[in-house]
């Protein structure tokens, strides 16, 4: 049985409904990716989640809901008088946008028992986290959390999602997800994001840099462009299939492509297979509305 630590935060989901209405669910980034996993990959596969969440009702009904997934609980903390962070979803211009209130969430925090995150990482094969991750801890947490990680002997696999609101600069931002690059085995990142951030002028100098950084695996995603990979060295490319019907919601489709790739390569397809179902389960994301897929 292959473990995967899957670290980062889930965070309550308002959603909009007919009525001037919001539906509560839950959502995050590395936990939309977790979740996704944990359809595509067979029960020798164990998706276990780490993350600290508080001991209110509603982080016990987002670990509930987390457990019900098929995703493992054992080390979402629970710390006592915090609770978990929350996003909105509203329109603008036909367009969705979201509200975020989450400066003191518990996940903040998942990195400050490092016996627990020792636990939460024994035995892991391979450990996935985002920019998110890191954006949220202290630069002291990342320390631990590397440290951990390390001594773990897991593979790790990053997504930079740089979200450049969660960082107090520019500067930090390029400086903490370099670091976590040369640390990764597989880096997937998006080609826009670190065109801002990093100045990168195409997606073959996005991967170009995190090569150089140190990763043995990139896999740049460009929205409806093709996807550039290059596996310890042999660089290839696959083009996204046609989207009938257009986009009905973008949320989380990336989320969803990180955990296509991981499953298929871990299941023993090529990069370029690995590539195409990833590209297959984003689109179903695409043809949805939120970032999972409830049918």
């Amino acid at each position: 049985m292959m473990r995967i630590a899957v670290i980062g935060e889930c965070m309550v989901e308002m959603a909009p409904v007919d009525g001037g209405l919001y539906r509560m669910g839950f959502a995050g980034d590395t936990f939309n990716t977790a979740w996704h996993l944990r359809r595509l990959l067979d029960e020798q596969h164990q998706i276990n989640y780490v993350t600290a969440i508080g001991d209110d009702a509603t982080s016990t009904r987002m670990r509930d809901f987390i457990a019900a997934s098929g995703i493992g609980v054992d080390h979402v903390q629970r710390l006592p008088g915090a609770s978990p962070g929350l996003y909105l979803i509203g329109q603008e211009q036909g367009d969705r946008v979201f509200s975020y209130w989450r400066s003191h969430s518990a996940a903040r925090r998942l990195a400050d028992d490092e016996a627990a995150l020792a636990r939460a990482l024994e035995g892991a094969a391979l450990v996935y986290l985002s920019g998110i991750t890191l954006a949220i801890l202290t630069p002291e947490a990342r320390v631990r959390l590397w440290a951990v990680i390390a001594a773990s002997g897991a593979r790790v696999c990053f997504d930079p999602n740089i979200r450049p609101r969660l960082w107090d600069s520019a500067e930090q931002c390029r400086d903490v997800l370099s670091d976590a690059a040369a640390r990764s085995w597989c880096v997937l990142p998006s080609f826009g994001d670190e065109q801002a951030l990093f100045g990168d002028d195409t997606p073959e100098a996005t991967l170009a840099r995190y090569r150089q950084a140190g990763a043995e695996v990139v896999v740049v995603k460009d929205a409806e462009n093709p996807v550039l990979m290059d596996v310890a060295g042999h660089r290839c490319q696959v083009a996204p299939p046609m989207l009938a019907g257009g986009v009905v919601d973008a949320t989380g489709a990336g989320d969803a492509f990180n955990a296509g790739w991981i499953a298929a390569y871990l299941s023993g397809q090529d990069p370029q297979a690995a590539a195409h179902q990833a590209n297959a389960h984003a689109a179903k994301v695409l043809r949805v509305a939120g970032a999972l897929l409830t049918s």
